[in-house]
Formats: C-alpha cells, structure tokens, sequence
C-alpha cells in the first residue's frame, strides 16, 4: 500500500503536464536549480567571510 511504484510516478508526472503545462515545468525547474546554485555559492562563502570578519577584528585590537 505504501510502495511507490514507476506506474504511479509516471501518472503523477502525466497530472503534473497537464495541470501546469512543459513551459511552466520547465521555467519552474530552472529557477529551482538557480535558486540551489546561489544556496551553494552562498554556504561556500559564509565561512571565508567569518574568518575574514574576525581576521580584521583580530588585526584592529
């Protein structure tokens, strides 16, 4: 009851096309994957930052 299976995947894809049309998919998929790009740009360069930030307070002292 619980087991997902290709079949169902497949008619939740097919429900998905139809209620949101590949135009919209694929605007939507792209501002997705930009969105989790700038997520990773911005985790990569919080910890450069922090120790910069305390590298300077560290320098003014």
């Amino acid at each position: 009851m619980g087991e997902i299976s290709i079949g169902k995947l497949l008619i939740v894809a097919v429900i998905f096309v139809l209620l949101f049309g590949t135009k919209k998919l694929r605007t939507l998929g792209s501002d997705l994957g930009y969105a989790l790009r700038g997520f990773q740009h911005a985790v990569k360069d919080e910890p450069q930052s922090n120790t910069e930030a305390a590298a300077k307070s560290t320098d003014n002292q």
